[in-house]
């Protein structure tokens, strides 16, 4: 079995979940130069639009959806399991950066950072997501994880 295979059956579109990443991305970026928290809370709020709300109604995904159709990006599919997976990651690095803002650790901050911003743009720049691949080793070990999600 290839990891490019649907592992959940159901597919995404790729090139929309890299603007995704990108916008994230730049989001990071904004509040790392400018410390307002309220950007961290604003993709908080967009990461739960995508994983428990209807994804099509997100702010960021509007917008890469958007951005996609402007540059005349034709459709990408990968498994839409793998790609929840990830935003559920980055929805924990988002609230560790909420927390490490309120309890006014900047050390910790560049850390979660650091790390949410290299997943984010290997994403962008080189199509490899981080949480992808480690969808696809939890997959090999247990078949039925995140499928009731």
């Amino acid at each position: 079995m290839s990891v490019s295979c649907p592992l959940n059956f159901e597919k995404v579109d790729a090139n929309i979940a890299r603007f995704n990443s990108l916008f994230v991305a730049l989001s990071v970026l904004v509040y790392l130069y400018s410390g307002l928290v309220f950007i961290l809370f604003f993709l908080a709020f967009d990461f739960v639009m995508r994983l428990f709300c209807n994804a099509g109604l997100s702010p960021i995904n509007l917008l890469a959806t958007f951005f996609k159709n402007v540059f005349g990006i034709g459709e990408s599919y990968t498994d839409g399991g793998a790609k929840r997976l990830a935003a559920y990651f980055g929805l924990l690095f988002v609230l560790l950066l909420i927390l490490s803002h309120y309890i006014d650790n900047y050390t910790l901050t560049l850390a979660v950072a650091g790390v949410f911003l290299s997943c984010s743009l290997l994403d962008v720049f080189f199509n490899f997501c981080i949480g992808c691949k480690i969808y696809y080793i939890i997959k090999k070990i247990y078949p039925n994880f995140m499928n009731n999600l």
